[in-house]
């Protein structure tokens, strides 16, 4: 596949969500690019938020991570699969019975205005670095396939990449992508499908021969009971992909916001059910597909791209897509579910940033009505610059697995959150608000110690996803000894 081609795409697909946007953004008002008049259909958002959940991220790094962890990777699904119901029926109902916009106002209830812009700070690192994390992966794939063909610089490729959301989520704002996220989603899945029928055909198997054959044995083991030790034994994997649930999404005005958009608790509760189902099966379709990939390239002699002297198991699967031989229809699927996958969780990001950033800084609600909407589109552009900043930056600094380093990231950033939501849930103190900020900075700070302390001082022990509890729970700790009667 040519790489005009691929621009091609790019511009048919994006022209589709433009013209998406005209047709939801007439109203352009701040109640709808908040929360889409609270008008949007259950089935739609949980459709959309299958997109949004899985990103650019599991679209190439999660068949990629299969060749070193097999599928261990549904450890932590099913633990997000618990996290889904804690988010369902004890954080959805807090939200909706104070009818917040910005979920970081429960904070300013319970605890005070501190805590609110706090916790509202700590959101806005780990979605910038979170979302920079997923929009690098897609513009290194693109800038590698397509735009360095033109020899552009890989600064320009994130230019581009970041502008075309801002162009389409300008006015709509979570209204429209309500709608495009759901798009997104199809594209994404229909990708999967063809990807995997397609080498079903080139290796001449059945619907069932793959599943039952000995090539699947050396990738298939799920569960890892063997070293409690170790950062894949079952029990950290799971509770750190409950907890990962319930920070990236419960405690994320990204994710949350969409749930906001329903017309009851009700339809956000069916919402979130039937997605976390429909989530469980559809990463273990991608880890099949991830199998199906290191199969098929050993079977063909395809080697896995090596960047700067080091093997990028995330780029296995745009390497067989776009240059061997599996033909045409996989080339264009690839390319319009990658760009799906990205776009499907950046868009939203983008507006929840900005949604968080003029309700819960700048206090938008209380300024004239005549300079509201306005404010908020400065603060949508002003968000795509620091977007475009951060991953650019991430160019030249970034060197471990994406998907480990958004999940080491989420350990840092969310725990304060989960302490602080956590408390406020389950006990009935109040709190000194001023000492907040220094609680959990400490706890990040004593977090971030005790995970580089080297394993041999540790009996061999080495943190995984389980880094989230922790910081989480020194947070809560930190929060008791500021308690008040």
């Amino acid at each position: 596949m040519q790489p005009i081609h691929v621009l091609l795409l790019i511009v048919i697909y994006f022209g589709v969500l433009i013209f998406i946007s005209y047709l939801t953004s007439k109203e352009d008002s701040n109640e709808s690019f908040f929360k889409a008049n609270k008008s949007s259909p259950w089935f739609l958002v949980a459709f959309g938020m299958i997109g949004a959940s899985l990103s650019g991220v599991t679209f190439i790094s999660v068949p990629g991570d299969v060749g070193s962890n097999m599928f261990g990777y549904m450890q932590v699904v099913f633990g997000y699969f618990l996290g889904y119901m804690v988010i369902a029926f004890v954080l959805l109902p807090v939200y909706y019975r104070l009818n917040v916009t910005s979920i970081y106002e429960y904070l300013g209830n319970r605890f005070g205005i501190v805590s609110h812009k706090t916790g509202a700070a700590f959101f806005f690192v780990s979605r910038v670095l979170g979302s920079a994390f997923r929009l690098f992966l897609v513009a290194s794939v693109l800038h590698e396939f397509v735009f360095k063909y033109w020899n552009f610089p890989f600064p320009v490729t994130v230019i581009i990449s970041v502008l075309l959301i801002l162009a389409y989520t300008f006015k709509g704002g979570i209204k429209t992508v309500v709608w495009t996220d759901s798009i997104q989603t199809l594209l994404m899945l229909i990708a999967l499908v063809v990807t995997i029928v397609l080498i079903y055909q080139q290796m001449g198997w059945g619907l069932g021969d793959f599943i039952g054959s000995e090539a699947i044995k050396q990738y298939d083991k799920v569960f890892f009971f063997d070293d409690i030790l170790a950062k894949n034994h079952f029990i950290k994997q799971f509770l750190g992909g409950m907890f990962i649930a319930i920070c990236m999404t419960g405690l994320d005005q990204d994710m949350m916001q969409k749930n906001l958009t329903c017309k009851s608790l009700k339809d956000a509760q069916k919402n979130m059910v039937t997605f976390s189902i429909v989530l469980v099966f559809v990463n273990f379709i991608f880890l099949l597909l991830g199998a199906l990939l290191f199969v098929y390239a050993s079977t063909k002699g395809i080697n896995v791209p090596v960047v700067d002297g080091v093997v990028k198991t995330d780029l296995l699967y745009p390497e067989i897509a776009l240059n061997s031989n599996l033909g045409l229809p996989v080339a264009i699927f690839f390319m319009l579910g990658l760009i799906a996958a990205a776009y499907s969780s950046a868009d939203s990001a983008l507006t929840s940033l900005t949604t968080s950033f003029c309700i819960d800084f700048l206090n938008i609600e209380k300024r004239e009505l005549s300079t509201q909407k306005g404010t908020r589109k400065k603060v949508h552009v002003g968000m795509s610059i620091l977007m475009i900043l951060v991953i650019i930056c991430f160019y030249y600094i970034l060197n471990q697995s994406v998907i480990s380093g958004i999940l080491t990231v989420a350990g840092y950033t969310y725990g304060p959150l989960l302490g602080l939501f956590a408390f406020g849930i389950l006990t009935n103190f109040k709190i000194n608000d001023k000492l907040v900020p220094y609680v959990a900075l400490a706890s990040v700070a004593t977090c971030y110690i005790i995970a580089n302390i080297p394993s041999a001082y540790l009996g061999g022990y080495k943190f995984g996803y389980e880094l989230l509890i922790l910081n989480g729970l020194l947070t809560f700790l930190g929060l008791i000894l500021i308690r008040r009667k």
